[in-house]
């Protein structure tokens, strides 16, 4: 296993939001002798702990998590990032003789660990950087929908992989265009990310459609009375502007829109549990293209585990 020749071996547990991947994840981890590398988008952030569904300080006092807690809200952090991150600790696992357990939701993230990311032509810095601050201006004063309907037009296959709030990577997708006069699909086309980067046993935890989606609804409820309206509420209170990429996430949004009195809070919730319920099934979608996973169903605890101990023999 710690041959230093071989690619270091590691274990992804993903699946849609709310199926229980922290839990599975907990017990592999403890089962194993693994530690836990976060692959969620929203973990990395600091402050933002109900709302991301972050493991608990107790949970993650049961075993050793990494990059949880990493930024604040308002430091830039995309897929490269998280790659970068991700490799360090990742060599430093190997290196010790502990196999990394991949943890999260986050489809692109998964993808850059483990098969890379696309590269583009982008050399012209200064042209970039105005490219940048010209959409960044655009998006404040034109909205995200008029963006992505720009999209739509220059890049439609991009457009369709991407949700209509996804504010980042619409604008990654006009850049690219902006800077080369060629789709950001195209170049994806191209690369095919068919570099394995890791030995990697890869899984999908799933559950039947309705009981999904009773688990996001009544996480969201769970959400509400941990405290997410104070959560929120104390981040703005330290000054953060509430347009941060983060603060626009689902749940951040809607509370926020609550909070500034554009909607009431039962309101609120529904539009969380609505949009929650639309991104599972993004999910769904992204990891049934992902090559290498093996799903099961999150209650076939001992048929997993029987497929992780072969895997890793």
């Amino acid at each position: 296993m710690r041959d230093s020749k071989k690619r270091p071996l590691i274990v992804v547990l993903s699946g849609p939001t709310a199926v229980g991947k922290t839990e599975i994840a907990l017990k592999l981890a403890k089962d194993f002798g693994m530690e836990i590398v976060n692959a969620d988008s929203m973990q990395v952030y600091r402050l933002l702990d109900i709302g991301t569904a972050k493991p608990t300080v107790e949970e993650r006092s049961l075993v050793v998590h990494h990059l949880i807690d990493i930024v604040n809200p308002d430091e830039p952090f995309d897929a490269g990032t998280y790659q970068e991150r991700a490799d360090e600790v990742i060599g430093h696992l190997w290196s010790s003789g502990i196999i990394p357990l991949i943890v999260g939701g986050t489809g692109l993230y998964i993808r850059a660990l483990t098969r890379g990311l696309c590269k583009t032509p982008e050399n012209d810095l200064s042209k970039k950087e105005a490219i940048r601050h010209e959409l960044k201006r655009r998006l404040r004063e034109e909205g995200r929908e008029k963006l992505y309907e720009e999209l739509k037009r220059l890049d439609p296959e991009l457009a369709l992989t991407l949700h209509p709030s996804d504010s980042q990577r619409i604008m990654r997708g006009l850049e690219i265009f902006m800077l080369t006069g060629i789709p950001l699909s195209l170049f994806q086309k191209e690369h095919r990310f068919s570099e394995e980067r890791y030995s990697a046993i890869k899984i999908f935890i799933y559950r039947d459609k309705e009981e999904l989606i009773r688990r996001i609804n009544q996480r969201v409820f769970n959400m509400i009375e941990l405290g997410l309206c104070e959560e929120v509420k104390n981040i703005l209170e330290l000054g953060y502007s509430p347009y941060l990429k983060p603060l626009q996430s689902i749940g951040y949004r809607q509370i926020i829109s609550h909070l500034e009195g554009r909607i009431g809070l039962d309101e609120a919730i529904r539009e969380i549990q609505r949009e929650t319920r639309h991104y599972a099934k993004r999910q769904f979608t992204w990891f049934r293209k992902e090559p290498g996973f093996r799903w099961f169903f999150a209650s076939e605890e001992d048929k997993l585990w029987r497929f992780v101990e072969e895997a890793i023999k």
